[in-house]
């Protein structure tokens, strides 16, 4: 059987640990692509992975590179290409410069891979997934935001870390815009099958989902010089391999929503399935006055953000 072509745009910290987690689990051959101004940093990062595999017994071939030929014909493209934030900067504030590298690429993308499924990294996310639609044309299912995997991930880990039970036994979900907006859903979220509402009290799983929407600058102000790459990175690649082994895994992830909740044509998050081709569904929900109340807050957040993008491009 052919292996699935992954191509990782932009080799960073969030870029470089994709390939690490995707070739370990032997979900294709890698190809980790930089600009040319990186020079032979993607080659290195790619060649010290490739000596890796003999010792964790992975068979992947993994390549870098500065030059968009070598990753023709993939079969998904995760771009994390764009600049990170940092300690004081919102998502927001990337909006203007990362438009115009997601831009380009989504531009070569189209060029050299036009049957791709597309998954975003790049924040401020909901706005780079319109950008990465916009640009290259491709059918609305196979442009995809990472966001409520990692998102929906952060809250898990604080549950279980609250109720000091396995991370294993928590389900939760979440919509809305990836950042302060986002909505998780206590409704939607259990522990072992049990509703999480009745686990904890409402006033500390407030705190808790707030600390969730604030987990990537939780992050930025700890490390100081960077952003989180561990957990962006694992939730990508889950996408990932929900797409090359058509898992039709249902997650939560920005997708175009056209007449689904009533958005009107914007990238928000949402429950999806995920597989062979990108989103195969959108699952609409019932969400609660307030659930609807919040998430309706979301979307307008978004949806100024892409204006602000439109006028900024």
């Amino acid at each position: 059987m052919k292996r699935a072509k992954i191509s990782i745009v932009g080799a960073g910290n969030v870029g470089a640990t994709c390939a690490h987690w995707a070739a370990a689990a032997e979900l294709g051959d890698i190809v980790l692509l930089d600009i040319p101004a990186a020079g032979d940093m993607p080659k290195g990062k790619a060649l010290d992975l490739a000596e890796a595999a003999p010792i964790m017994k992975f068979d992947a071939r993994v390549v870098g590179t500065t030059d968009y030929a070598d990753t023709a014909d993939s079969d998904v493209v995760v771009v994390t290409a764009g600049i990170p934030r940092k300690p004081g900067m919102s998502r927001d504030d990337l909006l203007a410069t990362n438009a115009k590298i997601v831009g380009q690429v989504a531009e070569n993308i189209a060029k050299t891979s036009p049957e791709a499924v597309v998954i975003l990294v790049s924040n401020p996310l909901d706005a780079m997934a319109q950008r990465a639609l916009e640009v290259t044309g491709f059918p609305k299912q196979r442009v995809i935001g990472q966001a409520g995997v990692l998102d929906t991930a952060r809250f898990a880990a604080f549950i279980a870390a609250e109720l000091d039970v396995s991370v294993e036994d928590v389900s939760a979900m979440l919509l809305g815009g990836h950042g302060d907006t986002m909505v998780p859903l206590a409704s939607c979220t259990s522990v072992g099958g049990i509703p999480v509402t009745q686990l904890i009290p409402e006033s500390r799983l407030a705190e808790l989902i707030q600390r969730a929407r604030t987990g990537g600058a939780e992050i930025v102000g700890l490390l100081k010089t960077g952003s989180a790459y561990y957990a962006p990175a694992a939730a990508t690649v889950a996408m990932v391999e929900a797409v090359v082994r058509d898992k039709r895994r249902l997650f939560p992830c920005a997708a175009f929503c056209q007449e689904e909740y009533g958005v009107g044509g914007y990238f928000v998050g949402v429950p999806v399935i995920l597989g062979d081709g990108g989103v195969k569904k959108i699952i609409e929900l019932e969400l609660t006055p307030s659930e609807r109340e919040a998430f309706t807050r979301s979307v307008d957040a978004v949806k100024s953000l892409v204006a602000k993008m439109h006028e900024l491009t």
